[in-house]
């Protein structure tokens, strides 16, 4: 029912009526507009060079649909935003300033992640759920997470040995580490499988979404599953050990690691995590840390 008003981090934005018209500016969040069966007029690009900026879990969804991109995770064109004439605009998972959401709103109703998120914290179900009051589709938005928790309940109920296990999921960042945290995304990920996490990486991350660790921190990622998410297993897995801390953890020396490259569907879908590419990740994903719970990981 229209009007409808959504409380967010920068106050409250009322919806007249169904809009027809959606620009998504969070790097994320066509996913759980396209899931709630409406094309976008504009999206933003985040990573991986993706036609529409729509990876393949979300191709169908898509259909013959051509969204424009409206801008990248360092950037927004407001000119192509506002050329688009949207009846809405959507920043769920994003990092706005008050500038940049008082230039939003000055274009069409912006709604942002609810009150209290971290920048590019929001989870998938409070994203598609949020989406779903904006665009009148709430029941389909209950849906689609009744049918998303059922898959982790799934994989739970075949892999109880996740349970209890301490999993990451870390990447890499020029001299760092970051280390995802519970807040962010990728690491409710795998606390929905039934991993936690070491509690210094909460500390560490802060009001962020991640840790920033230094190598001689990589203590910190001794841990029953470390998920890795690299630019090329080629090139970058070596030098994993050639490091003369990881080198030595059980974590490496125990092969308890996953490798996945940032511009593969599954690299793409472990940095998403949206109600479109859990299901796939799920399917992608959950041998392999079982494998890695085991002993017999990628990195092995």
């Amino acid at each position: 029912a229209f009007p409808v008003t959504v409380e967010h981090g920068f106050g409250e934005t009322t919806i007249d009526e169904r809009p027809e018209r959606v620009v998504t500016v969070g790097l994320t969040d066509h996913d759980a507009v396209l899931a709630l069966g409406v094309a976008p007029v504009g999206v933003t690009d985040w990573f991986g060079d993706q036609p529409h900026a729509t990876w393949p879990w979300a191709r169908e969804a898509l259909g013959d649909a051509e969204p424009e991109i409206v801008g990248d995770a360092a950037a927004l064109n407001h000119e192509r935003i506002a050329a688009l004439e949207p009846d809405v605009i959507l920043a769920l998972y994003a990092g706005l300033t008050d500038a940049d959401y008082d230039t939003l709103s000055g274009i069409a109703p912006t709604v942002a992640a609810p009150d209290g998120v971290i920048d590019y914290g929001i989870g998938w179900d409070e994203q598609v759920r949020t989406a779903g009051r904006v665009l009148g589709e709430g029941e389909r938005a209950e849906e689609l997470v009744a049918d998303v928790e059922q898959r982790f309940a799934d994989a739970q109920a075949a892999h109880p040995e996740f349970a209890g296990k301490q999993g990451v999921v870390a990447s890499p960042y020029n001299d760092l580490i970051s280390v995802y945290a519970p807040q962010d995304p990728r690491g409710r990920f795998m606390a929905d499988l039934g991993f936690t996490q070491p509690p210094e990486i909460e500390e560490l991350a802060g009001s962020a979404f991640s840790a920033d660790l230094s190598a001689e921190r990589g203590d910190l990622l001794d841990v029953d599953v470390v998920v890795w998410i690299v630019g090329s297993i080629e090139s970058d897995v070596p030098r994993f050990g050639e490091d003369p801390v990881y080198s030595a953890l059980d974590v490496h020396t125990g092969g308890h690691e996953v490798f996945v490259e940032n511009l593969s569907p599954a690299g793409g879908a472990t940095s998403f995590v949206t109600v479109l590419s859990i299901p796939f990740l799920l399917d992608e994903l959950v041998p392999q840390l079982a494998d890695a719970v085991a002993g017999t990981g990628t990195g092995a």
